[in-house]
């Protein structure tokens, strides 16, 4: 038995040994497990490693989610912002963007993608405000732009930048385009005939009728689906759709809509020093149409702030058409068919975002393009809307200091309670996706690139002779709208007839202008025009 027992001895400190490095071993995979599961994840979300969270719907790889992005590298810019001064705030400050999901985006659209969405647009405007305004519409899924461009926007710097980018149009306002369109149908028809031959705000309302005739035509040559007229103030909020997209808006439109209205909201600026109003405005006055009729009423004398209307200017929105024979604008701001009454609806919660008087250099700017009297009378024959009125003798017959006191009594929101009590009633509201993307376009580089790949084309000297001798047509003066007797032919060969020509005779319901919201007047309800 001593034997026995002195055997046993050396084994048990053997088994107690196994059992502490079993227990010290399986403590050790515990702990690394985690660890390393941890560690693989941040791995996998680090490189895009198919994890597919909320963040991940913006990377470039995820092309439906935003449209129109792939992988190739765009050059980076941040060494380019001395190459013009007009350009410098495009080009951002920095290679690095704040919201890094932008990079590399190169705004190509996918042959099979549906719908495509195209915008018309007449402007004046500077690169400043056209690219930002372009690319966030690229962003949320617009493939093609008609631009009619004048001024600013028509000048060979600026132009050459717009043509360099896929999918865009630019059309100028020369003499050959005058002559065209003064052979239109339009001038022969009833329905805008009231806007015919008068100056300011009615000439170009005409205009963009004729242009918008014309973009019907380029639209349908282009393989577009919807059409939308918007100008270069102005932003789609697409609220409403499963992402923040006007494609996936559109989409999810049924197919017997041939018209979609977006109601707008107004800019209600904080400040009287915006300088970017894309990315510097948050802040917005809803719609009529998205308020209930006891908040619209009950809060008007407070929204309106003593200004002649709820809106400073059209409350009336913007529509979106269905590309079809026989379509034909109904004014800027809607569409019509000249062979049926159309089939529309009015969105609950998608808007039309109005950057209005957002910058105080916006009272002298519409000055300067109007050649009225600042008298009450006289103004009536050049504005439509009660304000722009008001605004255009302000700026027209005060001093500088006196235009900026106007200025922040009548546009600016300075009065932190009375914003706050809106913003609880819902009559004024935040909004932050567009300055995000545009900000983020903005750092990422896009904007600069763009302008670097134009100008970097051609030598500054060949750059602006080629411009002159290619399109030196656009110099030929024209004579405006109102004090020419044009459109009086019979048969009309603007290139819009294509889809427009019709022998049926069809009533024509009038062009819808900018109107205002609904008004109060001695506790009556009135639609003002």
């Amino acid at each position: 038995m001593a034997g026995l027992h002195t055997s046993l001895r050396p084994q048990l400190p053997s088994s107690a040994a196994n059992h502490q490095t079993f227990t010290a071993k399986l403590l050790l995979l515990l702990t690394l497990l985690p660890l390393s599961l941890a560690v693989f994840a941040f791995l996998l979300q680090w490189r895009g490693g198919g994890v597919d969270d909320p963040i991940s719907r913006w990377s470039p790889d995820e092309s439906h989610k935003f449209p129109g992005m792939d992988s190739s590298p765009l050059a980076t810019v941040g060494h380019l912002s001395s190459h013009s001064s007009d350009c410098s705030k495009l080009l951002g400050h920095s290679n690095v963007a704040s919201f890094p999901y932008y990079r590399d985006w190169k705004f190509k659209f996918d042959a099979d993608l549906k719908p495509k969405i195209c915008i018309t647009t007449s402007t004046s405007a500077s690169l400043e405000q056209i690219l930002p305004w372009m690319f966030y519409h690229k962003v949320i899924g617009v493939s093609n732009f008609f631009l009619f461009v004048e001024g600013k926007a028509a000048s060979p710097a600026v132009s050459k930048v717009l043509e360099s980018i896929p999918g865009v149009k630019v059309i100028y306002r020369t003499k050959e385009l005058e002559e065209q369109q003064a052979k239109s149908r339009i001038w022969n028809e009833t329905w805008l005939s009231s806007f015919f031959y008068k100056p300011c705000n009615y000439e170009l309302f005409v205009k963009q009728s004729l242009n918008m005739e014309m973009a019907i035509v380029m639209a349908r040559d282009a393989g577009m689906d919807w059409i939308l007229h918007l100008d270069t103030d102005e932003l789609m909020h697409p609220a409403g759709a499963r992402e923040y997209s006007l494609r996936q808006l559109l989409l999810d439109v049924p197919e017997n809509v041939d018209m979609v209205v977006f109601p707008n909201y107004e800019s209600s600026v904080e400040r009287d020093d915006i300088k970017e109003p894309f990315t510097e405005v948050s802040m917005f006055k809803k719609n009529y149409d998205h308020l209930t009729k006891d908040t619209y009423f009950g809060m008007y004398k407070e929204s309106t702030r003593g200004n002649p209307n709820y809106f400073l200017t059209y409350g009336n929105g913007k529509s979106v058409a269905r590309i079809q024979d026989h379509l034909r604008p109904n004014g800027a701001h809607r569409w019509h068919n000249y062979m049926k009454t159309p089939n529309e609806i009015k969105l609950e919660e998608a808007a039309v975002l109005h950057y209005t008087y957002a910058k105080f250099s916006d009272l002298t700017s519409r000055r300067d393009r109007c050649g009225c009297k600042p008298t009450k009378d006289d103004v009536k024959r050049c504005f439509m809307l009660e304000f722009d009125r008001a605004a255009f003798i302000i700026a027209s017959t005060a001093t500088e200091e006196e235009m900026l006191n106007w200025y922040r009594e009548h546009v600016v929101w300075t009065d932190k309670t009375l914003n706050l009590k809106l913003l609880r009633k819902g009559i004024l509201t935040r909004i932050y996706a567009p300055m995000t993307i545009i900000q983020g376009l903005r750092e990422s580089g896009v904007f600069g690139s763009i302008i670097a790949s134009a100008q970097g084309t051609l030598s500054k000297d060949k750059f602006l002779a080629s411009i002159g001798s290619s399109n030196s047509s656009r110099a030929a003066e024209s004579v405006s709208f109102h004090s020419r007797k044009i459109g009086r032919n019979t048969e009309s060969q603007a290139t819009a007839r294509k889809v427009l020509e019709t022998t049926s005779s069809v009533f024509q319901e009038a062009a819808i202008p900018p109107l205002s919201p609904p008004v109060m007047m001695d506790g009556d309800l009135k639609i003002e025009a």
